[in-house]
């Protein structure tokens, strides 16, 4: 799987906004943050960001004020947030493999063999992107999450 920059660069600015948020720099009860702001310390495209901040507002992530002083604040706290949530917003399909039923990316118009070894695969990934917040990549509480499926441990660390 392959995020594009735009999936990539609405999960930096979101973590951005919330790590602010956690040194209490702005973002929901503070002043807005700039995408200004958010773009030198994440080293993004303004106009880019501008593009991507109107999605994620729609999507209700983050809330605009305007006039002087204005930006954009998290919609919501940071731990309510699934990073998920934020590709679905910024357009970002997760998905494994090219493969549709029926579509070219399988064998000639037939589902191929391991079309359900990717399909399953992206299923696994949304789940993990769901169950992880920005809360959770601000406190660094992303590594050591993924797990094998349930009566898989066994099997995970045999040779065989």
């Amino acid at each position: 799987m392959r995020l594009s920059t735009r999936g990539r660069y609405a999960v930096m600015a979101l973590v951005e906004m919330a790590a602010r948020e956690g040194r209490s720099e702005g973002c929901i009860d503070g002043k807005p943050v700039t995408l200004t702001d958010i773009a030198a310390a994440q080293h993004l495209s303004v106009a880019y960001l501008e593009q991507l901040f109107g999605r994620l507002r729609r999507a209700g992530l983050v809330a605009s004020a305007r006039g002087p002083g204005g930006g954009y604040r998290l919609a919501r706290r940071a731990c309510a947030i699934p990073i998920a949530e934020i590709l679905d917003a910024a357009d970002e399909p997760i998905i494994a493999t090219r493969c549709e039923d029926g579509g070219p990316g399988c064998l000639g118009g037939l589902r191929c063999l391991t079309h359900d070894l990717w399909a399953e695969l992206g299923d696994q990934i949304r789940l993990f992107l769901g169950a992880m917040t920005l809360a959770d990549v601000v406190d660094g509480c992303v590594t050591g999450r993924a797990r094998p499926p349930a009566g898989r441990e066994a099997a995970a660390t045999d040779p065989r």
